[in-house]
């Protein structure tokens, strides 16, 4: 029996166990998405050839027919935009060091991902949803289905723009090409994400428009930043 814990641009994501009993994440590709069939076949091609203990796990896959499956290991505690911006119920308390321990472990990840990967990776849509948290809120990245093979000898790619508004480089976004500053800076907005407990999707623009990068600018310094008001949990220090 599977239970829906999730939904994307790629599809639904579901809860199952394997014959053992270990639980999973499995990510069913919608079959009206023509996008999805890429996005696909990209995050078998790139998650399946890397292990990083800050990278979600590629479990196996299935083509049978239009079914397409993409079996991950679970994480317990979903992502951390549910942890962090998410609804009561699914907030998690998160106190100065977990949220150090989530930043820190991610920018393991992406390093592993733009240093030591071979070839090179850069993921294109560093944001709360995609990532991860276990049991013991070990951050994994996960959704590879933008990433991008950055061989060394080349010093961009120019591509279409891909990823979330409000998490874009100015520059990616202006001009179409793609280096690792693009995740580097994804991951900026992140860690203001991480600090003042507000979320950067367009939908929490509001009417002036300002994401959250203008919005911490306009308020000259992140002390004034009052913390995880969208979190009815709170924060310990």
């Amino acid at each position: 029996m599977m239970n829906c814990i999730g939904r994307g641009g790629f599809g639904a994501v579901y809860k199952g166990n394997l014959k053992d009993g270990t639980p999973i994440a499995i990510k069913k590709l919608s079959a009206e998405s023509k996008q999805g069939t890429n996005e696909f076949l990209t995050e078998i091609n790139v998650i399946s050839n890397v292990r990083h203990p800050n990278l979600v796990r590629l479990i196996g896959c299935c083509v049978d027919g239009t079914n397409r499956l993409l079996v991950y290991e679970y994480a317990e505690n979903n992502s951390l935009a549910n942890a962090l911006l998410g609804s009561r119920s699914r907030c998690i308390l998160l106190n100065w060091e977990k949220r150090a321990a989530i930043c820190i472990g991610t920018a393991s990840g992406l390093a592993f991902l733009h240093e030591e990967a071979q070839p090179r990776i850069v993921h294109r849509d560093i944001k709360a949803s995609n990532i991860l948290l276990d049991k013991k809120l070990l951050p994994k990245i996960g959704d590879f289905g933008l990433a991008k093979l950055f061989p060394d000898t080349v010093t961009h790619i120019s591509t279409r723009v891909a990823g979330t508004m409000g998490y874009l480089a100015p520059e990616y976004a202006l001009l179409g090409q793609l280096t690792k500053k693009a995740d580097i800076y994804s991951f900026g907005v992140l860690v203001l994400e991480v600090i003042s407990g507000q979320s950067s999707s367009k939908s929490t623009w509001g009417h002036d428009m300002h994401v959250l990068v203008e919005w911490v600018t306009h308020f000259s310094v992140l002390a004034s930043v009052p913390i995880c008001s969208n979190c009815h949990a709170g924060i310990n220090s």
